[in-house]
């Protein structure tokens, strides 16, 4: 194996997990995170700095983990180096709702309804005018506070009526622009897959998502609870949504992950939104389906070669593994629950065992950060039900206090597999 010189740039440290997969294969990783509260992410595990400016020629590869290095991203490629990261073309994907759905019309991606505003009253007197079942999403920064997302469950529109007065009275500062967008039934599919800068690398990944804080999708949205996934040579989900935008993405030079969340059902397959980075916990459970040495496929799609990604048979699932504040941010709750608390392991086998926001001392594995997301557990298996087994087998041997997690991730795949079977998507 051929020893590669990795520089992880970070905001909140979300990649320590795939710093800490690089570190021990035998690369060098150095990691910089830029958020204080986050400073403590990974120590132990990876080695950390506290600038990265003066390693970019050290470095042989860059990896941004994150939205908003666009530009960055950009300027440094320019300047002939490798990066994994992305463009100022997909942080406005992501970043800006109405920009993604716009681009994706125009590559010829159904999608759905939506308009979008900038004054609640607006927003309130649309809904009365036009009553129907919508879904409230906010876009720019405020989209990261999932617990804003709001699905409405009444064909009239009222509660979303009844939403938009509560975040017109206590949200106003912080959501300046937000989508409202026709409610769907159907399957709600991530459809993704690894981009060199030319192209996709093959074979894609197809998952389910469950973003809820309590089983059987009860509860507040969270960045997100587990995932089960698969990977294939070829899909329909792919073919008529995320492969349509394969010239634009070549154009940004992106390179990274990039997937599309998606609600297909027998009318058709309707892109949600993009995440045009990592996902997270993706990333954890793509190394259980991974078999490519990660170093040498990251260092071959920064460098636009047609890499080589080699996957298992079957089905991944992973599990995260949290403590009190999470999924809300309440830094009184974190020290007086969770911090410092120590993880431990009834028996001493990490394999699919990946960390969150975790320092090791002294040999001992600790809380760190303050969000509490602390691991991702994963398994895998020749059937999604083998998967699941041994990803909540290997949830069993962890212990830390106040710990929580869902019991049902992957059980969707029972119900949705059917569907999508019939509609002719799989």
């Amino acid at each position: 194996m051929e020893v590669t010189n990795f520089l992880f740039v970070s905001i909140e440290a979300l990649s320590t997990d795939l710093a800490w997969q690089l570190t021990k294969a035998g690369h060098q990783v150095r990691q910089f995170t830029k958020s204080q509260s986050e400073k403590d992410v990974g120590d132990g595990f990876v080695e950390k700095v506290d600038a990265w400016e003066p390693l970019k020629d050290w470095a042989e590869v860059i990896v941004f983990d994150d939205i908003g290095f666009g530009e960055l991203a950009g300027k440094l490629r320019t300047e002939g180096k490798f990066v994994v990261g992305g463009s100022v073309y997909t942080d406005k994907l992501e970043n800006e709702r109405e920009f993604g759905q716009t681009e994706l019309r125009d590559a010829g991606v159904s999608t759905l309804p939506s308009w979008n505003f900038t004054s609640f009253d607006e927003a309130i007197e649309f809904v009365k005018k036009t009553p129907d079942r919508y879904v409230i999403k906010p876009s720019g920064n405020a989209q990261n506070e999932k617990e804003l997302l709001f699905v409405g469950q009444e064909e009239d529109g009222k509660d979303v009526e009844q939403v938009l007065e509560h975040y017109k009275v206590n949200w106003s500062k912080k959501i300046k622009f937000f989508q409202i967008q026709k409610y769907e039934t159907g399957v709600e599919v991530g459809i993704g897959a690894f981009f060199n800068g030319n192209d996709f690398v093959y074979p894609i990944n197809i998952n389910f998502e469950h973003k809820k804080l309590f089983p059987n999708d009860l509860g507040p949205s969270t960045g997100e609870m587990g995932t089960a996934m698969y990977w294939t040579k070829s899909s329909p989900l792919f073919e008529n949504t995320l492969l349509k935008t394969k010239e634009r993405l070549a154009a940004s030079k992106y390179v990274g992950y990039i997937d599309l969340n998606c609600i297909a059902n027998s009318k058709g397959i309707f892109p949600l939104e993009w995440t045009s980075r990592f996902g997270y916990p993706t990333i954890s459970i793509q190394m259980e389906g991974v078999t490519s040495e990660w170093g040498a496929f990251l260092s071959d799609i920064a460098q636009g070669k047609d890499a080589q990604l080699k996957t298992k048979k079957g089905y991944q699932v992973g599990v995260v593994v949290a403590i009190p504040p999470f999924p809300f941010e309440d830094d009184k709750a974190f020290r007086k629950y969770s911090e410092d608390a120590t993880i431990l392991f009834k028996k001493p086998n990490f394999n699919g065992v990946h960390i969150g926001e975790v320092k090791m001392v002294d040999g001992d594995w600790h809380v760190a950060g303050r969000s509490g997301y602390v691991l991702v557990v994963t398994g895998s298996g020749p059937s999604m039900r083998d998967a699941i087994n041994s990803a909540y087998q290997t949830v069993k041997n962890v212990m830390i206090p106040n710990m929580f997690y869902r019991d049902d991730i992957g059980q969707r795949w029972f119900r949705d597999v059917d569907m999508l079977l019939s509609w002719g998507y799989l």
